[in-house]
């Protein structure tokens, strides 16, 4: 079983910069693929990118290509998410997860944390 807590959400002005970061507790963290999908208020949680198991594959839903950039260190059990150019249409709750394969799909993944607010001022 894996534990996720994200972290380095907050408010920030249009063309702005966040981090986010998800600590992962638990066994073989290094075997699981991790995602970042966000959820807008009265919106459905949607992909925003995933990285394979080694970090050597990374997936970008298209809204976020060329500015956001998502890593992992799997000596220190952490996933990142640098944001950068933020819009206000990137507002949304950022959670962090965890699943066995690398996928898009929300149903591919097993573990979740609590999210974490970003809030883009116009």
């Amino acid at each position: 079983q894996v534990q996720l807590v994200e972290s380095g959400g907050g408010l920030v002005q249009a063309g702005g910069s966040l981090r986010l970061s998800c600590a992962a507790s638990g066994r073989a963290f290094s075997r699981y693929a991790m995602g970042w999908f966000r959820q807008a208020p009265g919106k459905e949680r949607e992909f925003v990118a995933a990285i394979s198991e080694s970090g050597g594959r990374i997936l970008y839903a298209d809204s976020v290509k060329g500015r956001f950039t998502m890593s992992r260190d799997n000596a220190k059990n952490m996933v990142y998410l640098q944001m950068n150019s933020l819009k206000p249409d990137d507002t949304a709750v950022y959670y962090c997860a965890a699943g066995r394969i690398l996928h898009v799909s929300v149903r591919s993944y097993d573990y979740w944390g609590q999210g974490t607010q970003v809030t883009v001022s116009s």
